[in-house]
C-alpha cells in the first residue's frame, strides 16, 4: 500500500503576488448608505456570503444588499489566515466559493489560466486535482479567485460595511437594524461564519491573565518560549511560526495524541451520500456524528516539521494532559505541573454563529448549540424569511457545512427557495 506523505514545501507558497486582472476603477471606502429596502439582505461577506450573493445573481435576483462588518469580500477570513501566516488551505480545488450547478469559472480553471504565476509545487497540486487526487490550494490563489468571483457577479456594487445589530421578523418582511441605518428586506440570509472558542470558565478568575492570548491575536515578537494549548490546524500554525522565529514551544494536547489527516472532514461528507447520512437521522445520532467527525486535526504537511522539532527538543509535546488553570504566561496542568513561557496561546477552535444576538432566542430555537432549521430550505423554522448558511447549517448538511464546499450546497438550497418565493409573490400581485 502506498502511503501518502505530502511535501511540506506547500506550506511556503508565496503570498500577495500580482495577479493579472482586467482594469477596474479604484474603489474608495463607501461613505453612502445602502437603500432603505431590498429583496434580499445577506449578512456576512465571507466565502459563504460570496457564494450566496453569486448564486442569487445567477438566478436573476439582483436587488441584493450585502452587509459585512469588514466591508471586503472574504476580508475577515483572509485577515485571520494572514494572522496565522497560513499559506495553503485544506479545501481542495474541487471546493470553491462559486455557484453550484454553474460553470462560469471554477477555482481550478482560474489556477490553470494563471499557470505562469504558480510555482512548480503549486502546479503539481493542480495536476493532482486534475487526476482526481487530494490537492491543496494556496491562499494566494484562493484570494485572487474570490476577487474574481466578486467582480464577475458585481458583488462590490452591492456591498456595504456595516455592523448588523438586530433582525425584527414580520409576516411579510424583515427589518434589518444596523449601526447607523435600517432597511427592510423580503428575505435575509445569515452567513456569519464562526467565532473563536473561549477558554473554559474555570481556567482563571476575573480578567484574562497577562501574557495570555488567543490564536487570532498577535504573539509578541520577543516571545522566545511559547505555550500552545490546542490540537488542531490553528495550533499547528502557531507552533510552526514560533519555531520559524527560532523559539521553543510547549504544546499541550488534551487528547491522547495529535491527529493528522488531509481534510478536517472525512471526504465522504463532501458528497451527496455523505450529506444523506444526516437526512432523517435522529438528533442524538447527528450529535454523535458531529462529535466524531469534527475532532481537531492537523494537515499532513506539518507532520515532518513537528516531528523534527520534537526530536531536537525545541518542541515539547504534553499528550493527554488536561489543563488545570492558566495564569500569566503559564499553563498549569491537571497534575500540578507548571509550564512557564513568555506567552500562552489558546487555540481552542471555533464555535458557529447561529443567529443568537440578531434574532430573539425563541426564533433561533437553539438545541445543543445549533439552530432549528428547515431541512429542505435552511430557513429558521420559527422565522421562515431568515436563512442560515455556513457552519450554522451543520446539523442539516453535516460537518462539511462549514467548509467551502458546504457553502455551495447551502447556497443552492437557499437561493432556489428565495427565488421561487419571490416569483410567487410577484405572481400573486399581478
Amino acid at each position: 500500500m502506498t502511503r501518502f506523505v505530502p511535501h511540506p514545501r506547500l506550506l511556503g507558497s508565496p503570498r500577495h503576488r500580482p495577479w493579472p486582472r482586467w482594469p477596474e476603477p479604484a474603489r474608495p471606502v463607501r461613505a453612502d448608505r445602502p437603500p432603505t429596502a431590498a429583496q434580499v439582505v445577506v449578512v456576512g461577506a465571507g466565502p459563504a456570503g460570496l457564494a450566496v450573493t453569486a448564486a442569487l445573481w445567477h438566478v436573476g435576483v439582483r436587488d441584493v444588499v450585502l452587509l459585512d462588518r469588514d466591508g471586503r469580500p472574504a476580508g475577515r477570513f483572509l485577515d485571520r489566515v494572514d494572522r496565522l501566516e497560513q499559506r495553503v488551505l485544506r479545501s481542495p480545488y474541487e471546493h470553491h466559493p462559486g455557484v453550484e450547478g454553474y460553470r462560469d469559472c471554477e477555482l481550478r480553471d482560474f489556477a490553470r489560466v494563471h499557470w505562469g504565476v504558480l510555482t512548480a509545487v503549486e502546479r503539481g497540486e493542480v495536476r493532482m486535482s486534475q487526476a482526481g487526487h487530494r490537492s491543496v490550494v494556496p491562499v494566494d490563489v484562493f484570494e485572487a479567485y474570490c476577487r474574481h468571483t466578486a467582480e464577475l457577479h458585481h458583488v462590490p456594487d452591492r456591498l456595504w460595511p456595516a455592523e448588523v445589530r438586530a433582525l425584527e421578523v414580520g409576516e411579510d418582511r424583515v427589518a434589518v437594524r444596523a449601526e447607523g441605518f435600517d432597511l427592510d428586506a423580503r428575505y435575509v440570509v445569515l452567513c456569519q461564519g464562526e467565532e473563536r472558542r473561549a477558554a473554559p470558565a474555570g481556567w482563571w478568575t476575573g480578567d484574562r491573565p497577562a501574557r495570555v492570548g488567543y490564536w487570532d491575536e498577535p504573539v509578541p515578537a520577543d516571545a522566545r518560549r511559547v505555550v500552545v494549548v490546542g490540537a488542531g490546524l490553528t495550533a499547528a500554525h502557531v507552533i510552526h511560526n514560533a519555531l520559524a522565529r527560532g523559539g521553543e514551544v510547549d504544546w499541550v494536547l488534551r487528547a491522547e495524541s495529535e491527529r493528522y489527516q488531509c481534510s478536517d472532514v472525512n471526504a465522504s461528507f463532501f458528497r451527496a451520500e455523505g450529506r444523506a447520512r444526516f437526512d432523517g437521522v435522529p438528533w442524538e445520532r447527528r450529535l454523535a456524528l458531529m462529535a466524531r467527525e469534527r475532532r481537531a486535526s492537523v494537515m499532513f504537511e506539518f507532520r515532518p516539521i513537528l516531528a523534527e522539532a520534537e526530536a531536537n527538543g525545541r518542541l515539547r509535546v504534553h499528550r493527554g494532559r488536561p489543563v488545570g488553570s492558566v495564569d500569566a504566561g503559564a499553563v498549569v496542568l491537571g497534575d500540578g505541573r507548571r509550564l512557564a513561557g513568555d506567552h500562552v496561546v489558546l487555540a481552542l477552535g471555533t464555535v458557529p454563529s447561529i443567529g443568537t444576538g440578531l434574532l430573539p432566542d425563541r426564533l433561533v430555537g437553539a438545541r445543543d448549540g445549533w439552530p432549528d432549521l428547515d431541512e429542505r430550505t435552511l430557513a429558521y423554522r420559527r422565522a421562515p424569511r431568515v436563512f442560515a448558511a455556513g457552519a450554522a447549517a451543520c446539523m442539516v448538511l453535516g460537518p462539511a457545512a462549514r467548509n467551502i464546499d458546504g457553502h455551495r450546497v447551502a447556497s443552492a438550497r437557499i437561493v432556489a427557495t428565495v427565488a421561487a418565493r419571490l416569483r410567487a409573490e410577484v405572481a400573486a400581485h399581478v
